[in-house]
């Protein structure tokens, strides 16, 4: 079989692949085939892109953000409304919830969420998630504040 028999030129395969990826399926590295020169015909795009996304590393963060972005089916529609990713680092998603009782809650889930995100990007990938609570508000006001003067007992 020729390089030329296995590709669709209706491009049905590329289609396939991008369906697959909508539904949810991980993204899938292109299968390797040699480079064609000028004369052997066009290069299917989606093979540029397979060969690009392995020689950068990059499937493991394309699947991340792909699973991200499906937070909501990952967490539950409630736990997403209060909750969202924030960053990844070195095997640690870290996610922020808008008040500390919604962070205990997603505490208790956090293992469940490392099993199910290792399970779509391979084993590994996620090795914990860190919830962390909202933001601690500023005391600084205004432009003339005073550096090192924060809150205090004002009754006394």
């Amino acid at each position: 079989m020729t390089d030329t028999d296995e590709h669709d030129p209706r491009g049905t395969d590329l289609a396939k692949q991008i369906a697959r990826a909508a539904r949810g399926a991980p993204v899938k590295a292109a299968r390797k085939t040699p480079r064609s020169s000028a004369t052997d015909g066009p290069t299917v795009l989606g093979d540029v892109l397979g060969e690009v996304i392995d020689q950068q590393q990059w499937n493991r963060e394309l699947n991340l953000r792909h699973l991200i972005s499906r937070w909501p089916a990952l967490v539950g529609t409630v736990n997403a409304e209060h909750c969202e990713p924030e960053a990844y680092a070195d095997g640690v998603l870290v996610v922020r919830a808008e008040s500390s009782t919604w962070a205990t809650s997603l505490r208790t889930i956090a293992p469940q969420l490392v099993a199910i995100l290792n399970e779509n990007l391979g084993q590994g990938a996620v090795q914990r998630v860190q919830v962390i609570g909202p933001q601690a508000p500023s005391w600084k006001k205004g432009r003339r504040s005073v550096s090192g003067r924060g809150p205090r007992d004002t009754y006394g």
